[in-house]
C-alpha cells in the first residue's frame, strides 16, 4: 500500500474496502432494481453498459434479477498497481446471497430462493493519480447542492450524476464465480 500512499495520502484499506463492499452492493441492487444510472458515478463506461445491458435483457424477457439477503463476508485485496496514469487495486469480495429470476407476477421461475448461495467476485479499481481532491462535503457539478454520493450519485435537486472519475476510485471490471 506504499505505492498507492505516495499518490493518495489520505488512503486507508479499511475506508478503501468499506467502499468497495458498497459499490457491489449498489452496483446488485441497480441491477435488482432496474436503475443502473445509480451507479453510474460508482463505474466506468464499460461496466455501467454492461449493467445496462443485463437490465436491458431482463426488461426484455420480463423478468426480475433477485439477490436476496445479499451481504459481503469478506473482502480481501489481491494486488495493488501503479500504471502510467492511475492506481489499480484488485480485490476478491466472498458474499452470499439468494440469486434467482422471477417474473412479474412474483413466481420464481430460475435459480435459489431457498438459501443463499456463496460466490467469489473480483473487482478491479482505478483511481487517477493526477485526481482532483474532494472536500467532506460533495457539491453537485450542476446546481452546487450538497450530493450523497453513496446513496445514488444523482442530485436530488437537478438530477446531474456526480461522476467519480476524476474524484475517487471507479469499478472497471466485475467477475462472478460460482
Amino acid at each position: 500500500m506504499n505505492e498507492i500512499l505516495k499518490y493518495d495520502s489520505e488512503f486507508t484499506e479499511s475506508k478503501f474496502k468499506s467502499f468497495v463492499d458498497n459499490v457491489f452492493i449498489q452496483v446488485h441492487l441497480a441491477i435488482m432494481m432496474k436503475e443502473p444510472k445509480k451507479i453510474r458515478h460508482f463505474v466506468s463506461d464499460e461496466v455501467y453498459h454492461e449493467v445496462i445491458s443485463k437490465v436491458d435483457s431482463l426488461h426484455q424477457r420480463n423478468v426480475i434479477q433477485m439477490y436476496d439477503e445479499i451481504n459481503v463476508k469478506q473482502t480481501t485485496i489481491l494486488r495493488q498497481e501503479i500504471k502510467e496514469n492511475f492506481m489499480e487495486i484488485e480485490v476478491n469480495i466472498t458474499s452470499r446471497y439468494m440469486d434467482y429470476l422471477m417474473n412479474e407476477d412474483g413466481n420464481v421461475i430460475s435459480g435459489v430462493n431457498t438459501d443463499r448461495v456463496e460466490k467469489e467476485n473480483y473487482l478491479v479499481f482505478r483511481k487517477k493519480i493526477n485526481f482532483t481532491k474532494q472536500g467532506s462535503v460533495r457539491k453537485c457539478p450542476g446546481c452546487g447542492a450538497s450530493i450523497d454520493v453513496n446513496a445514488s450519485g444523482l442530485c436530488a435537486y437537478c438530477g446531474t450524476t456526480y461522476n467519480l472519475e476524476e474524484k475517487d476510485w471507479v469499478l472497471v471490471s466485475l467477475k462472478t464465480v460460482g
